[in-house]
């Protein structure tokens, strides 16, 4: 597959205008789908504005789709609406709010992984093997989309162990914290990638082998680890602002 295969499949739909066939919440979720990619791919950069003739032109719609879509992201944070003047990406997420994501999701995820171990069906951990077989098709892939399209399978990946789980307001709660979105927004290193499939690969195993202690080991891991990647980051940005205040 392409390495940007993912990323274009997901506008195909909505670059090519709308077919009588479609209705309209499934446009949104089309035009909603694109967007997010956009955002993980850092193609929409942070703090930058959009409107909605814009979009619309862009991508071939009418208005109500992309307004339906970006109603929705606004209520889950990922724009803001300014009023006069469209929508407004966020910037990117503070240190502080960086750690208080982590600890939810140390509060959520192991146990999501877990309950996985012990209730998920063969279907739902054929799903999760499906998922890794599409992130490892974009594995180390060069540009931007690609590692956008990674993200979000990512994000998708930690969605269908908490749907597995059975417990929707898990599901629900690591959903709302949109975590991969903003986690892969701050940066684009190929080695995020490598690392994050072979911890998925750890927690996959542990779900398929009916473990539920080494499924929230493997998660638990994962996301301290994560965790310490990203946080790096933040690490690194802090110094080089104390440099710029001492020059």
């Amino acid at each position: 597959m392409d390495d940007e295969a993912v990323i274009a499949r997901r506008q195909g739909a909505v670059t090519g205008g709308t077919s009588p066939g479609r209705s309209r919440g499934r446009l949104a979720d089309e035009v909603y789908d694109t967007l997010l990619g956009q955002l993980m791919s850092l193609r929409i950069e942070p703090g930058s504005r959009v409107t909605i003739d814009a979009l619309a032109r862009e991508l071939g719609v009418s208005q109500t789709p992309i307004r339906d879509a970006l109603n929705r992201m606004e209520a889950e944070g990922l724009v803001v609406r300014v009023p006069h003047a469209g929508y407004r990406i966020p910037p990117q997420i503070t240190r502080h709010r960086f750690e208080d994501m982590l600890e939810v999701r140390l509060l959520l995820e192991p146990a999501a992984a877990r309950r996985s171990a012990e209730r998920a069906s063969s279907k739902q951990v054929a799903g999760l093997r499906r998922m890794l077989e599409e992130m490892a098709e974009l594995e180390g892939g060069d540009g931007p989309m690609a590692y956008g399209a990674f993200g979000l399978r990512d994000a998708a990946f930690h969605d269908l162990v908490a749907l597995s789980t059975e417990n929707q307001v898990i599901r629900e709660a690591l959903a709302r914290l949109h975590a991969h979105v903003h986690l892969f927004r701050l940066l684009h290193d190929t080695q995020v990638t490598h690392l994050a499939m072979a911890e998925h690969e750890e927690v996959l195993a542990a779900i398929a082998a009916r473990d539920p202690d080494a499924a929230a080991y493997a998660m638990r891991r994962h996301i301290l680890l994560s965790g310490e990647r990203f946080r790096r980051l933040f690490d690194e940005a802090q110094g080089a602002d104390g440099m710029a205040a001492e020059a």
